[in-house]
């Protein structure tokens, strides 16, 4: 999704001018507000200077909301009327001041459910998806991996300050064949493992690390020749993360963090694919 944003910024006007992204799940409830607004000195303890919020960081150019689904009922509020009349508030101050900012908001949750569960706000959803994109996910769009590995291994290997190494015919393959429930994000987390671990100038097939990678391929049955659904497929392949973690969803060594998709991502598909705990049922 991120990547789609910034396809968007950086193919618009406003490329010039920064490009934020803001996960409104990983944001704390108690923070939130400041952390997208901002605060003036002295607006709660440990205010003890000005700070200027995302929206502000973002002026000129594009705020990008990653999960905005999972923003509070009352934040939801503060965003929209922002977005009606581009003015914000930073907290505690006594006027606002226009800002000039382009929102491209993403969530993978099912917006309208939570209209009706009284958990998002309808007005908000009218006012943010005037024009949607969806994005399939990667396994669905097996002809992206290749582009999307080579682009990972340019900026990751950039960042590391060395060439990027050449893809083994195999390694591709196998990411192509390969499920990817966390999706994109789960991809770069494992381009970047191989290239932390591999200093030559060919990622080959030892140096993917596939959790569940003994698991059937989305594309090859089962050596019983069962055949299963993508979705099924994505439950064993979840709950093999699960296993492997000892059911930690959170922190360094949890099963989002392998996944590569937020916590409160991982949280929604455990039930929306009816996985437990086998201690919980």
């Amino acid at each position: 999704k991120e990547l789609i944003a910034r396809a968007i910024h950086f193919g618009s006007p406003r490329r010039e001018f920064p490009f934020v992204p803001v996960n409104c799940a990983s944001m704390p409830r108690e923070l939130a507000e400041s952390l997208l607004f901002g605060h003036v000195k002295g607006a709660f303890t440990g205010a003890d200077a000005d700070r200027a919020g995302y929206f502000e960081m973002a002026h000129e150019g594009t705020l990008f909301l990653d999960e905005l689904g999972e923003m509070p009922l009352e934040l939801q509020a503060v965003l929209l009327r922002v977005l009606e009349d581009g003015q914000i508030w930073r907290v505690g101050a006594r006027e606002g001041h226009q800002v000039d900012v382009r929102v491209v908001a993403a969530t993978n949750a099912d917006l309208q459910r939570r209209i009706q569960e009284t958990a998002f706000r309808q007005d908000l959803y009218f006012r943010i998806a005037r024009f949607t994109v969806t994005a399939p996910p990667l396994r669905q769009r097996r002809e992206d991996i290749p582009l999307l590995t080579r682009h990972f291994l340019q900026i990751l290997a950039a960042e590391m300050g060395r060439e990027a190494p050449d893809l083994s015919p195999q390694a591709l393959a196998r990411l192509q064949d390969y499920p990817f429930p966390g999706n994109v994000r789960e991809l770069k987390n494992v381009v970047e493992r191989a290239l932390l671990e591999n200093r030559g100038a060919e990622v080959q097939l030892h140096h993917l690390h596939l959790i569940g990678a003994d698991l059937p391929s989305a594309t090859t049955p089962p050596a019983t020749g069962e055949l299963v659904t993508l979705e099924e497929n994505e439950r064993r392949h979840i709950q093999k993360v699960l296993e492997a973690t000892g059911w930690r969803v959170r922190g360094p060594d949890g099963a989002a963090l392998i996944l590569g998709i937020p916590e409160s991502t991982l949280r929604g598909r455990l039930g929306k694919l009816g996985i437990q705990r086998p201690s919980a049922r």
